[in-house]
């Protein structure tokens, strides 16, 4: 009778403490990605057995100068101290091939400033990165976004020389990140987006890639993660995206598919709340969130490629750069001791090299990599590293 007592108890205790585990992983959305995470276990584990891997990152900054609509001077301010900064920082760390730090900056369609844009458009022509597409909309429809996209990327193309065109069809094309992480209408309530059939609109007017996941905490997060993979839409569907087929040499993208190439996403049991739960690694850096080895070593672990080219990671980590307690952060130190970490784990240690590039360099990179076509350092000795 005792023993049945204490198997009756063990039970009872052990179901409690399931229940609040579990409670505790949906009130941060992790059961929507927790069970993708413990399936790839075993590929963080074996790590890369490749003779010499070539490691690409891409810093896509979610780049709104009127975050929390200041007045025009406010947001140009912000802007200012990116252009006066940043080329100073960024000249003093180079990558394996010689080359300077590249930032992608996704530009809110909704904040479109003309002195803004020209801005960002010279520091891209002086060699500093390149500008992306981003948007906010709310309770939108099909035929409005793709209305707003389309102005906007032509805009962006003949205005300022950003973006660029397709060689056979001359549509412009762009990267894309969805603005409060609503892709393809992926948040339960509809908000912040309204457009069921989003990827196919966004592949109609341009878009080959979209780098906005992670997206977790939110309850936008797929729950499919750390991979790199091709996605389309579905007529009357939402969060088409949860889905793909993931990306391989020999396989390139189909009928209406956009590439999807996703950031880091892990528990980081180095920095634990309460000295118990990890934290969340979603690859954003912010004034709270800031780069170290420790979460450098999680972005490496989490073995973002592509199969069978399993000699080159991609590293894509993201930021909302002109909110001035993250610029603050960024440019006075942040980016520099990122630099100094990436540099020293990826260029100057035996068996890597490291390879700073834009978000359409990225999906360049991947697109060769997949055609089984030779890979180029985005250098402008463009020295072949496949």
């Amino acid at each position: 009778m005792m023993v049945a007592i204490l198997l009756l108890v063990a039970v009872v205790v052990i179901a409690a403490g399931a229940g609040v585990v579990w409670r505790l992983l949906r009130s941060r959305h992790m059961d929507l990605w927790i069970a993708s995470y413990l399936r790839q276990w075993p590929r963080r584990l074996r790590g890369r057995n490749a003779a010499h891997t070539h490691v690409h990152f891409c810093f896509a900054d979610h780049y709104e100068p009127f975050w929390h609509k200041p007045d025009l001077a406010t947001a140009r301010a912000r802007v200012d101290r990116w252009m006066e900064r940043y080329p100073t920082i960024a000249a003093e760390h180079t990558d394996s091939n010689g080359r300077h730090p590249q930032h992608s900056f996704f530009y809110p369609e909704e904040e479109y400033d003309e002195v803004i844009l020209d801005q960002l458009a010279d520091l891209c022509r002086r060699g500093f990165g390149d500008v992306e597409v981003h948007l906010h909309h709310d309770n939108d429809t099909a035929e409005n976004l793709r209305k707003t996209l389309t102005g906007f990327t032509t805009l962006l193309h003949e205005r300022h020389g950003l973006l660029r065109k397709d060689p056979v069809t001359g549509q412009v094309l762009y990267a894309f990140i969805h603005g409060n992480w609503a892709l393809d209408n992926s948040r339960p309530d509809g908000r912040w987006c309204g457009v069921d059939n989003e990827l196919d609109v966004l592949h109609e007017t341009g878009c080959r890639m979209d780098m906005t996941l992670p997206s977790a905490p939110s309850d936008t997060q797929t729950s499919k993660i750390n991979s790199i993979y091709f996605a389309h839409g579905e007529a009357g569907c939402c969060k088409s995206h949860d889905h793909g087929r993931d990306a391989r040499v020999g396989d390139w993208l189909q009928h209406k598919e956009l590439l999807m190439v996703q950031g880091p996403l892990a528990l980081n049991w180095s920095d634990r709340k309460a000295g118990i739960m990890p934290r969340i690694e979603s690859s954003e850096i912010s004034a709270d969130a800031l780069p170290t080895a420790a979460r450098i070593a999680l972005w490496e672990r989490a073995a973002i490629g592509i199969e069978g080219a399993e000699n080159h990671l991609f590293i894509k980590v993201h930021t909302h750069g002109a909110e001035e307690r993250t610029a603050g952060a960024l440019l006075d130190g942040g980016m520099q001791r990122m630099w100094t970490e990436l540099e020293k784990r990826f260029r100057d240690r035996p068996g890597f090299s490291l390879h700073y590039v834009t978000a359409w360099e990225m999906y360049q990179q991947i697109e060769r990599l997949c055609k089984n076509e030779p890979v180029k350092a985005s250098s402008m000795r463009a020295e072949v590293v496949a």
